[in-house]
């Protein structure tokens, strides 16, 4: 019988037999009963009255695959030579998820038949299955989870789940028929949601693809390729971008002979294996190092620096086109640090490592202080900085990012391939018109997506909804 129901089946003639089953949809006294009365009629009781608890006894690590499913902490089992039981149960990790601290759990396991148990989780059996079903107990656990097993972890680094609090944990056990229907409802609904999941996630890709597309469109030029036909004058002559080029490149070479900066080393030629795609016509590559100024920010190290307490960026306040500044930490900084460790409004910030690459523009009226994880750009030209944010963006996602990346683990953003990173550069005009573009085509995307997002957590709302309503009913 616990097979057929942990897949949704019954069997009438099992229960009808059994005389202390009670059937609460032909008691009247029942039926006439609120909804607040009907729950209170359910007799709550704890899994160590009503279930045997046994620890799993197989190494995950050193277990010989086999026949017999071997329940792990993961969602996906693995295989085992030998079992340990042979019935339903529902099976708990006895660990944190997650770890370093943390109290989580992902998972709480259903399974049936013969199965081997990993030694750092419990199955919880129920000692009579007429009277409590495993796959009832199963959905119930799974759901509550996060409120009656989560809490009772203990332990500062390696956080634990002891046997006999969860013995202790108090569940709602209404009638059999209720369970079985119950469990029924809930395999319904868990199939409408994967399909509303993959419906979502393909939605996601769509999205995905629509923006890097746009982009792509927009970096190559193709998106202002009508507006080059009718306006040959304003792509070449003095509006051809080598003619921008050089006057960023006088700029600089200005700020050099007034010690504003130091002279760099001449950059070499751009290599046909470093373009990415052909340039229409008007446009010139170029490297960042040439037309920016860019610089890390301070080391944190306690116990070197000085000065007063100042909040500052790291990597992970650095999102994409945004910041995240709810967690800001502090560090000490002196006044004549200012001007090196300092972000202004419309400087590029950029991942050094972490999430290389990663980068947004602060557009705050405030100036911040930024760590030495984060490259600070900052344009000879500023409205070259968010068409350079959008190339790098759309690197990321198309992968070209990554031959600019140094290490073979842990990888880098560094300096120096910061400074020799190529870049697309049309005419200051066409730059403007293509900036307009995706800021108008991306924000019908970011819409799109919002309203993708709100409708997914509608369903997910919805489906809590229609859970808590049945194991409340």
């Amino acid at each position: 019988m616990i097979d057929k129901i942990g897949k949704g089946q019954y069997m009438e003639e099992e229960l009808s037999n059994d005389s202390s089953f009670y059937n609460s949809d032909t008691d009247p006294a029942v039926k006439k009963m609120d909804k607040e009365k009907r729950k209170s009629a359910f007799p709550t009781s704890t899994l160590g009255e009503l279930c045997k608890i046994e620890k799993g006894e197989t190494g995950i690590a050193s277990a010989t695959p086999g026949k017999y499913p071997l329940v792990n902490t993961s969602a996906d089992r693995k295989s085992c030579s030998s079992y340990q039981f042979n019935t339903a149960a529902v099976c708990i990790p006895l660990v944190s998820s997650t770890g370093h601290g943390k109290k989580t759990l992902n998972y709480v396991h259903y399974q049936e038949g013969k199965f081997a148990l990993g030694t750092i989780l419990a199955a919880v059996i129920p000692r009579n299955p007429k009277v409590l079903s495993a796959a009832y107990l199963h959905r119930y656990l799974q759901f509550f989870k996060d409120k009656k097993i989560v809490p009772l972890m203990k332990g500062a680094a390696n956080v634990s789940l002891a046997i006999k609090d969860i013995a202790g944990i108090k569940i709602t056990v209404p009638p059999m028929r209720e369970q079985i229907s119950f469990v029924e409802l809930f395999n319904k609904i868990n199939i409408s949601c994967r399909d509303l999941q993959d419906e979502f996630s393909n939605q996601s890709s769509y999205i995905s693809s629509l923006r890097q597309a746009i982009l792509q469109e927009a970096i190559e030029g193709k998106l202002t390729e009508k507006w080059r036909k009718q306006n040959p004058d304003l792509i070449s002559g003095e509006n051809h971008a080598s003619k921008w080029l050089e006057k960023i490149r006088s700029k600089k070479e200005q700020m050099i002979k007034e010690n504003k900066i130091k002279k760099e080393k001449p950059q070499p030629p751009i290599s046909e294996n470093e373009i990415p795609f052909n340039l229409p016509k008007g446009w010139v590559w170029c490297r960042v190092g040439g037309i920016s100024l860019h610089s890390l920010g301070k080391m944190l190290d306690r116990s070197k620096n000085k000065g007063t307490h100042q909040k500052y960026l790291r990597n992970l306040n650095v999102r994409w086109f945004d910041f995240d500044l709810s967690d800001l930490l502090e560090m000490r900084f002196q006044t004549n640090e200012y001007e090196k460790c300092t972000a202004r409004k419309g400087d590029l910030l950029i991942c050094e490592g972490g999430y290389p690459g990663r980068a947004a523009i602060w557009n705050s009226d405030y100036a911040i202080y930024y760590q030495k994880a984060i490259h600070r750009v900052r344009f000879l030209e500023e409205e070259i900085n968010k068409f350079f944010l959008y190339f790098l963006y759309l690197s990321k996602m198309t992968g070209y990012l990554d031959k600019y990346l140094t290490g073979s683990g842990i990888k880098h953003f560094t300096g120096q391939e910061l400074h020799r990173f190529v870049l697309p550069l049309p005419s200051l005009l066409e730059l403007r018109i293509i900036i307009k573009k995706i800021d108008s085509f991306l924000a019908a995307v970011n819409q799109l997506e919002k309203q993708t997002t709100e409708m997914k957590e509608c369903s997910q709302l919805f489906m809590r909804s229609v859970m808590r309503e049945a194991f409340e009913r």
